[in-house]
């Protein structure tokens, strides 16, 4: 059998033979590199956002005006709340989102016209628009029970809360966490108050 002559490659040929094999393998090299590299920076940002610093969105209307419906606030594990802040708490398989008013051992009085005091003080509240008794079955003046939080929403005429016994108290291990940070919508970007 008589073999056919090959000509051989020029070195110019080579080399850019060379050349788009080797860009081949980098180009899959960095696809592989950037692709690994997102899937972990989300892997740790959905943790991080499950466990430690939970993203949540405002359903309804019972935190206006400081949270409107749609807004997406961050609120950061913790455990020592104080009158006025804002936190996220479990009931009933959903998330709600309302005030701290008092703390165990604390009394709580309401009068008619939606005046809140605490221990016989009256709260200043400049975070409410309208005061309201809203929807109160609980008998008022009443005491906070050990390891419980009394929360009201800012929109006291709508909000159900601890006012209303379907709802009652808040005890530490419902609260997901203080709400410190509106990132939606951007225009609105800021610390919640």
């Amino acid at each position: 059998m008589k073999r056919l002559p090959t000509e051989n490659p020029t070195v110019e040929q080579l080399e850019r033979e060379l050349q788009r094999d080797r860009h081949r393998r980098n180009y899959r090299s960095t696809l592989v590199s950037t692709i690994s590299a997102l899937v972990i920076v989300a892997a740790i940002a959905v943790l991080v956002s499950m466990l430690a610093l939970p993203v949540l969105q405002v359903v309804g209307e019972s935190m206006t005006p400081s949270l409107f419906e749609g807004n997406i606030v961050v609120a950061p594990k913790g455990s020592a709340f104080q009158k006025g802040d804002v936190i996220a708490f479990y009931y009933n398989n959903k998330i709600l989102v309302k005030r701290v008013i008092a703390n165990a051992g604390e009394w709580v009085n309401i009068d008619e016209d939606g005046n809140v005091f605490i221990n016989d003080v009256p709260l200043d509240e400049p975070y409410i628009a309208e005061k309201a008794l809203g929807e109160c079955n609980i008998e008022l003046p009443y005491q906070v029970p050990d390891g419980k939080i009394f929360v009201m929403g800012d929109h006291r005429a709508t909000s159900s809360d601890s006012r209303n016994t379907a709802v009652g108290c808040v005890s530490q291990e419902q609260v997901v966490g203080r709400v410190v940070l509106r990132i939606w919508p951007f225009d609105q970007f800021g610390f919640v108050k």
